[in-house]
Formats: structure tokens, sequence, C-alpha cells
């Protein structure tokens, strides 16, 4: 019974790590309505920059940290300057279709500024694991998930209740119809990838810390992708829940089924819930339902 409790912890807080990275995509998709499948190469930008401040520039973490959200943001003006300023109004075929050019552009340009090793991530969160009772959970993913349930709480708050975030709902919605309004659409577009890109930053220190980075550990955002689409890619709050749900399934089909079939199934799992998603509840469990008159 124990160790069913301490797989269903740990399934608990390892969905909250997907649901504070489904952030990223919810944001940027609240704002400008991207699917921006480029999120995990994001991650992938933010971590690579903060090992080069604090293992290749050797700066103390009080100033690397602060300068990898800087360089975050800055990514994200830049991304959103080049690729997609001139696509607004456009199709959303084409955004997604600039989305995954971005994925293998980002890739290319990893791999040739740092190469394609395995670099060791600094520890900037403690590697002792929190011990009560019989539980045994990773402090990392517990600081994670206060993270992530004050990120939410938050960016609900701002998005529904705040001036700037209702401006941003309503540029994704009808951009055309925001503009005759007076609301500058490009700054409320910018203004969501910097969002998502320091969001991004902050799931990878979560994830890497004390662990290896390597090019692949952007794919970590792709089991990321069935968590928004299972909340729903309007809804912020109902992230938690999707995160808990996806991850504590995962964990306990690594825990009881993996071992008996001598397989990984468990990494399909979130795969698997995304396509039942599309196909019982496109719009996810918590997502707004849009009535188009023909």
């Amino acid at each position: 019974m124990m160790d069913f409790l301490n797989y269903f912890a740990n399934g608990v807080l390892l969905g909250q790590l997907y649901a504070l990275l489904s952030l990223g995509f919810v944001v940027i998709y609240r704002a400008s309505k991207v699917f921006n499948f480029a999120q995990g190469e994001l991650m992938l930008l933010g971590a690579y920059s903060l090992w080069t401040l604090v293992l290749g520039l050797e700066l103390p973490l009080y100033v690397a940290l602060p300068l990898a959200f800087v360089m975050a943001a800055l990514y994200g003006w830049l991304i959103e300057r080049l690729f997609f300023e001139r696509l607004i109004g456009e199709s959303v075929f084409s955004m997604v279709m600039v989305t995954i050019g971005l994925v293998i552009l980002i890739r290319g340009v990893v791999l040739v500024v740092w190469g394609a090793g395995d670099r060791s991530f600094p520890a900037i969160l403690p590697t002792t694991p929190i011990i009560v009772g019989d539980l045994i959970l990773p402090t990392s993913l517990v600081i994670g998930a206060v993270i992530t349930v004050i990120f939410t709480l938050g960016l609900s708050y701002f998005f529904n209740r705040t001036r700037v975030g209702l401006t941003l709902t309503a540029v994704a919605e009808e951009p055309t119809i925001a503009l005759s309004l007076g609301i500058s659409v490009h700054k409320a577009v910018v203004f969501a990838w910097m969002m998502g890109t320091a969001i991004a930053t902050i799931g990878a220190i979560i994830f890497l810390s004390g662990r290896s980075l390597t090019v692949q550990t952007a794919d970590v955002a792709f089991a990321a992708l069935p968590v928004a689409l299972l909340a729903g890619l309007e809804s912020i709050t109902g992230l938690m829940l999707a995160g808990a749900v996806v991850g504590v399934v995962q964990s306990l089909v690594a825990a009881y089924v993996d071992p008996l079939i001598g397989g990984s199934a468990s990494s399909i799992v979130p795969f698997v819930f995304m396509l039942l998603i599309l196909l019982v509840r496109p719009t996810g469990l918590f997502g707004w339902r849009h009535i188009e008159r023909v």
C-alpha cells in the first residue's frame, strides 16, 4: 500500500511539472491563437543559456538566474519579431507550420552553438529528497508543484480579471477588431511570447536541476502537450488537474505494467491521452466551446 502511495504522490508531482510546461502552450495560445510546437525548444534555449552563465562563465546564481530570464524574454521577443509579426491575422495552419519549423531551427542552432554532447546541468534546487513518514518525494518536483500552483492561480487571475489579460484574450479572438479599437496587437503577442519563454526556462530549472542536459531534453514538452489538450487550450487552472491525471497514470503504469511486459508503456501514456481527448472531446475538459454560424 505504501508503495502505491509513493507512486501516486510522485505521479501527482510529475504531473505538476507537465502542467507548468503546459502553461507555456496555453499562455501563447490565449494571447495569439498560436499553438506553439516549439515550446520544448524554448525550454532548451533557456536551459543552455543558464548552463553557459553558471558553468561556462562561472557567474553566481544570484546574477545568472536574472540574466537567464532576461535572455529568455529576449528569445521570445526575437522569435515573435522575426517569424510571427507578419503573420498576425493569417491562418492558424500557417502559424502552426512556422512553429514546426522553429523546432528544427532551434535544435540546429543549439547543436551549432553548444554541440551534441551531454552537459551536467547545475544543481540549482536541492537534490536531497523530502521524506514524510514512508513517503519519499523529490525536492525539485515539490518545489515545482508549489511554483505551478502559484503560477496557474496568478495567470488565471491575470487573464480573467485584469485589463491587460483581457486585452490579450481579445487580441487572440479578434485581432482585426482589436486593432480597430486601438489595441496594439503586436505588443500583446510579443508579451505573450516573452511570458512563454520565461515559463519554459522555469520548467527547465525544475526538470534538469542536477541532471544531464542534451538536445533530447526538449522532448519532455511533448509529454506536457497532452496535458494542455486534456485541460483545454483556454484553461489555466485546469492544467493542475489534467497534469495530476496524466502524471499519476504514467507513474502507475511505469510501476506495475512496465515490469510485466518488459517495455516502457509508460512513455506512451501521455500520447494515448492525447488521442483519446482529440477523439472524444477536442476542446478538453475545461476548454471553450466555439459556436460558429454556417
